[in-house]
């Protein structure tokens, strides 16, 4: 830390990447209020949204309070690595809640609570998914430029291992949810491909992060490329594995069953890890061809 200039940094809240957080704080409180208050939650689903909601608004502070006092130098670990790696993951969990929160929650006719309950609810919604907005907001202005020296976690193949990561906790998020992926062994190499591709994924981020990355005994931007190009490959496998097993008709349902109770459908779990599978391939790929064209920055 410089000794000669002022112990309170400005930009920590006038400069572009400050504004978006001032008002992720905003728009983050304003959500946790109006639920507290009047619109409420409950069950499993409520639970998360409202976790999602103040954990964005503590960090977000913290991460503000920590660069205006410029405290954030105390730390070892790669700051702005962590910054847009949480920017990222946030945009992504509000977004999920934004959507979570109305479908499980918000009704056409006004709920037995009364009608200003609703519009609660509205208000909730319509600020979370503000909140989304900002956060995508930081990522935006904090993301790599060509021609620029940045973190590895602010180019597109950083950004996109947050995403990765994300996708598959939806997708363990349905194996456990019901999905009778232990019924075959085809179907339980498909659950140890998703779970390694996420155990190297988040170790990869947390490295960036921490800053830790001298630790392996490879060039890490080698050992990046090598294993995403492992991880296309599992994928596909299990893109073409998963599929066979849960909707031919030797091993399960091309259709719906009729008796499928929803949320509790085997079928429809099934069907989002599908889904899921299709689109985490797809950013697996992505990430690989991103990977060729950057250099690593494995300090902070």
């Amino acid at each position: 830390m410089d000794s000669q200039g002022p112990y309170l940094n400005l930009n920590a809240v006038a400069s572009p990447v400050g504004v978006a957080r001032v008002w992720q704080i905003v728009f983050s409180c304003v959500t946790v209020s109006l639920v507290a208050h009047q619109a409420g939650f409950n069950a499993a689903y409520g639970t998360f949204c409202m976790f999602v909601w103040c954990l964005c608004l503590t960090t977000t502070a913290c991460v503000v309070a920590l660069e205006f006092t410029r405290l954030h130098t105390c730390l070892r670990l790669s700051w702005d690595n962590f910054t847009i790696t949480f920017a990222m993951l946030a945009t992504l969990m509000c977004v999920t809640a934004s959507v979570v929160y109305p479908v499980y929650f918000l009704q056409a006719q006004c709920p037995h609570e009364g009608c200003e309950v609703r519009n609660y609810r509205i208000a909730v919604t319509v600020f979370s998914c503000l909140a989304s907005v900002a956060y995508l907001a930081e990522v935006i202005v904090a993301r790599a430029k060509p021609g620029h020296v940045s973190g590895y976690m602010a180019t597109a193949s950083g950004l996109l291992k947050i995403v990765q990561t994300f996708m598959a906790c939806i997708i363990f998020g349905a194996l456990v949810n019901e999905s009778q992926y232990s019924r075959h062994v085809a179907t339980q190499y498909c659950v140890a491909v998703y779970s390694f591709c996420f155990a190297v994924t988040v170790i990869v981020v947390l490295l960036m992060v921490s800053g830790k990355t001298p630790l392996l005994r490879c060039p890490f931007d080698r050992f990046v490329v090598v294993y995403t190009f492992v991880a296309v490959l599992m994928y596909v496998s299990a893109a073409v594995i998963w599929p066979v097993f849960c909707f031919d008709k030797k091993y399960g349902s091309p259709e719906r069953p009729y008796y499928c109770t929803r949320g509790k459908c085997p079928w429809e779990s099934q069907l989002v890890v599908t889904i899921f599978t299709y689109i985490n391939l797809i950013l697996y790929i992505a990430d690989l061809a991103y990977s060729q064209r950057i250099r690593f920055i494995t300090e902070p």
